[in-house]
């Protein structure tokens, strides 16, 4: 190379995190995937099938702030690691794809964490407090009862908060698939990468 040092190296183009690095990335990436995988499609079919509705509308209380919170945290160090050691002028269009991929994740965690996810837990609560107060929420399912549909008719408050809930619901639900995608995206992304198992 023209007007290099005789015995000394060229840098690399691109920054050599350590291994430490890449395991940190993969636990956060791991830990994130899982979470979302298990949170998704199997604890929540599994509480909603099998515990009374009041049951798991508390659990789901308690535990999606932590859910919420720690995929937020996972997503904003994974963008971080990664744009850490590829920095911006010398990312490949694949690259950068990952970059964004990491942004958008963050973007939909922070917003499940702050509004979509928080005001769906706070509806419900309200919603709870309605049917206590009419005798309900001990039936066991996922499904709306008979008489949540009738009460639903006959009281325009719990209705009101019932298309509250639908659209939070949706929105927050809409967020949770987009981190899921994302992941998937990054995942598959890592593992493209990987020169052996």
């Amino acid at each position: 190379m023209e007007g290099s040092i005789p015995g000394q190296e060229t840098m690399p183009t691109d920054m050599e995190p350590s291994n430490t690095i890449k395991l940190l990335h993969l636990v956060f990436l791991s830990t994130s995937w899982g979470m979302q995988i298990w949170v998704t499609f199997v604890a929540g079919f599994v509480m909603g099938s099998r515990l009374p509705r009041h049951t798991y509308g508390f659990i789901q209380h308690e535990l999606f702030p932590y859910y919420f919170h720690i995929g937020s945290a996972c997503a904003f160090l994974n963008l971080t690691l990664f744009a850490m050691h590829h920095p911006s002028e010398l990312l490949s269009d694949e690259q950068a794809t990952q970059i964004i991929v990491f942004f958008i994740c963050v973007t939909a965690s922070v917003l499940n964490t702050q509004w979509f996810g928080q005001a769906t837990s706070d509806i419900v609560a309200d919603m709870h407090l309605i049917e206590r107060s009419h005798g309900l929420g001990q039936e066991v399912g996922l499904f709306t009862s008979k008489s949540c549909r009738q009460l639903r008719a006959s009281n325009p408050g719990y209705r009101q908060l019932s298309g509250q809930l639908t659209l939070y619901h949706t929105l927050s639900s809409l967020c949770n698939l987009c981190c899921i995608a994302c992941n998937g995206l990054s995942l598959y992304y890592l593992a493209a990468h990987l020169s052996a198992l």
